[in-house]
């Protein structure tokens, strides 16, 4: 036989086992991770699986074991860098477990999520880790769960629904560093967010499908409120989804009669181009505009000034997820847990007492 001609996909069991000197059945077993065998026959049969550069039929595998060693992961932005980082979580994690992670980008749309998830459950994953895109409509998720799958919801928790959820505390972030804004004197401070509505206007809370935004609006709200500021559901700017867009807005209020003097950006994507936009028309932060965003993204340590950020433990909301994911598929049965991780507030030069506007 051609050495150099490739042999890999006609080796069999049967060709590993012949070469072990063992029984299909037996071989079949090691290669299968089941049943019992010596460590002779084990170290026999892993010897000659490696020889003969033996791959596993994972279809075959999945039909004998039920098991396709895979999990399946949907996510809203994978451009996002908070996503980008979570993924590496879930990966570390699913890799140490023996799994191998399909991830499929929803674009935040619900109906791609939907067809997402449709078809990881044909490829037969073991289990799902999602970050929903719209809270009110998740019937395709517990269908998920009522298939037998386990599922665990990433950063975006949804009440009502007794699965495992991994987020951070949102809401006591954002209240956090409204109250630093405000004791620093700034008594106009705008939120912008990606999160839209059919006519890009805020009115309440329930309009945020997202679970860890609405949670940081909700904090947000409450600490103007308490301040005496108000009405500050104005403050509140929708529709910031593409760089393009988030632009337009931050040109808007930047160059209004009534613009503020402060913003807090939902996440670094809107808080980059909210950085070049007040410099392009000539505000200087932090001296005309503070700036605080959330997710410490590479970005914002560079910046002159360096952005003051709310750091999300991203990598670990990942990290949890996928082993209370994997928790679950090694047998684990309880109900469902919510885990919250703490973020951490970091200040750099990008916020400064509010400036006297004339």
């Amino acid at each position: 036989m051609n050495p150099n001609s490739p042999q890999t996909a006609s080796v069999t069991v049967a060709d590993v086992a012949r070469k072990a000197g063992v029984s299909k059945a037996t071989a079949a077993r090691v290669l299968g991770g089941y049943g019992t065998v010596s460590d002779r026959v084990r170290d026999a049969v892993t010897a000659a699986a490696r020889a003969l550069d033996y791959r596993p039929n994972e279809l075959a595998r999945s039909m004998t074991t039920g098991r396709s060693g895979t999990i399946g992961v949907v996510v809203g932005d994978i451009e996002n860098p908070f996503f980008s980082l979570a993924m590496r979580g879930i990966t570390d994690v699913a890799r140490q477990a023996g799994f191998t992670v399909i991830l499929i980008n929803s674009g935040e749309d619900v109906s791609a999520e939907k067809a997402a998830i449709r078809t990881l459950i044909a490829k037969r994953v073991d289990g799902l880790i999602v970050s929903p895109a719209k809270e009110t409509d998740v019937e395709h998720l517990r269908e998920v769960v009522g298939s037998g799958r386990p599922l665990a919801l990433l950063d975006r928790g949804i009440n009502a629904f007794e699965v495992d959820t991994v987020i951070a505390d949102d809401r006591q972030a954002a209240e956090g560093v409204t109250r630093q804004l405000i004791a620093l004197g700034h008594r106009h401070i705008a939120y912008l967010t990606a999160c839209d509505t059919p006519d890009h206007l805020f009115r309440t809370p329930s309009d945020i499908n997202t679970g860890s935004v609405r949670r940081r609006i909700e904090g947000f709200l409450s600490t103007c409120r308490e301040a005496g500021l108000g009405p500050v559901e104005r403050w509140i700017h929708m529709g910031a989804v593409i760089p393009e867009q988030t632009r337009q807005i931050a040109e808007r209020l930047l160059e209004g009669k009534d613009r503020p003097t402060a913003i807090i950006a939902s996440d670094s994507v809107i808080g980059l181009e909210v950085f070049k936009t007040s410099r392009t028309i000539g505000l200087a932060i932090p001296d005309d505009l503070s700036l605080i965003s959330f997710h410490d993204a590479d970005w914002t340590a560079v910046t002159s000034p360096p952005v003051t950020v709310v750091r999300q433990p991203v990598y670990q909301l990942g990290e949890m997820a996928a082993r209370l994911l994997v928790e679950r598929l090694n047998g684990f049965a309880g109900l469902g847990r919510e885990v919250v991780l703490q973020t951490e507030f970091v200040e750099r030069a990008s916020i400064s007492s509010a400036p006297i506007l004339r």
